[in-house]
């Protein structure tokens, strides 16, 4: 039979079929590494304009697409739009990241609004529904929020730690006051991801950056818990939403979070054991991944071993091409290159 010409194969994986050719994306594909974001940004001003912008947000988001005609493309925006929707100030600082006011007591957790104003963020609805109308018919939108663990760090601490040891503190010395953030942020995320789906998402990602620096109860807890709700809250309004989740760093925990989660897929970093995930993840779900960013900047034949090695090791089962982690900004173009055309040479 013919193959449906508007079928996205990134939907088709995870809705269960595998490709041949695993469908290829890259985590942070929209921006510093290209030209053309970095003339954008200059012209923008601040990095929340852009985020806020549909203009710009649109365009950032298919400049990758135009240059290198991935299979899916990913709204540009970030995972703090949450924090900021609730109210709380969130500024971005050249060459020091994200930081705002913490939310260091449980008195000042009693302060945080329960409700976003989701006017704030109707941006970045207009971005998708931008991007929708321009993207070809076979190419995936994906939409997505930060995994409430992860938005709750910077929330916290008020910007990023090495180890996110202000919020782990928090949890363990006041964990109903921490669980209050977390709980605003489950509800909040649901309403913005259903949102994201109905401006014309293909399906979703949720990126728990930080899940990694959790012991085994604690990423039960603040994890997984907060992930399965989430889940189960957009599937409420959406029965047939995809959702990609990545926490970042789980490692042998990985099994527990596609089982109780409810994930289509789950992402996975670069160290991740590749026959652990075949025998204990693949068999379930979906996995995207998981090229080392560094392989991507190392270049020529230690590349050319990396993309062979992600295609050995998982394109026999249902996989997502991808990076373990987003690209980094002094990645040279002719290595995307390189790796997107070996992938597509891929004879799985």
């Amino acid at each position: 039979m013919p193959q449906d010409p508007t079928t996205k194969p990134l939907i088709d994986v995870l809705s269960g079929h595998r490709q041949a050719v695993p469908p290829l994306w890259m985590m942070r594909q929209a921006g510093r590494y290209l030209p053309e974001y970095r003339e954008l940004r200059a012209k923008a001003g601040g990095f929340l304009d852009l985020c806020f912008t549909p203009e710009f947000a649109a365009e950032i988001t298919l400049q990758p697409i135009r240059r290198f005609n991935f299979d899916a493309a990913i709204i540009f925006s970030d995972i703090l739009v949450i924090p900021y929707a609730l109210g709380r100030s969130v500024r971005f600082e050249a060459g020091e990241g994200p930081r705002l006011d913490p939310l260091a007591t449980p008195g000042e957790i009693a302060t945080l609004s329960t409700h976003a104003n989701f006017d704030q963020l109707e941006p970045v609805f207009e971005a998708l529904r931008r991007v929708r109308r321009e993207l070809a018919p076979e190419i995936a939108l994906i939409g997505f929020c930060g995994a409430p663990w992860t938005v709750a760090t910077y929330m916290v601490a008020g910007q990023g730690t090495p180890d996110q040891a202000p919020a782990r503190m928090l949890a363990y010395h006041h964990p109903d006051a921490f669980a209050k953030i977390i709980d605003v942020l489950v509800e909040n995320s649901i309403h913005y991801l259903v949102g994201q789906l109905k401006a014309g998402a293909d399906c979703l990602q949720i990126f728990d950056t930080w899940a990694g620096v959790l012991p085994p109860r604690e990423f039960a807890r603040w994890s997984i818990e907060p992930t399965r709700r989430i889940v189960a809250g957009v599937r409420k309004q959406v029965p047939d939403a995809r959702i990609i989740g990545f926490p970042r760093g789980a490692a042998g925990m990985l099994p527990a979070y596609v089982e109780q989660t409810g994930v289509d897929a789950v992402s996975i970093d670069w160290a991740t054991e590749p026959s652990m995930i075949r025998e204990r993840v693949q068999n379930r779900v979906a996995v995207q991944g998981n090229l080392d960013p560094l392989a991507l900047i190392a270049g020529g034949t230690a590349l050319d071993r990396a993309v062979d090695d992600v295609l050995e090791n998982l394109g026999k089962g249902r996989l997502i091409f991808n990076l373990g982690h987003g690209i980094l900004p002094e990645t040279p173009i002719a290595h995307v290159e390189q790796m997107v055309a070996r992938v597509r040479a891929y004879k799985g």
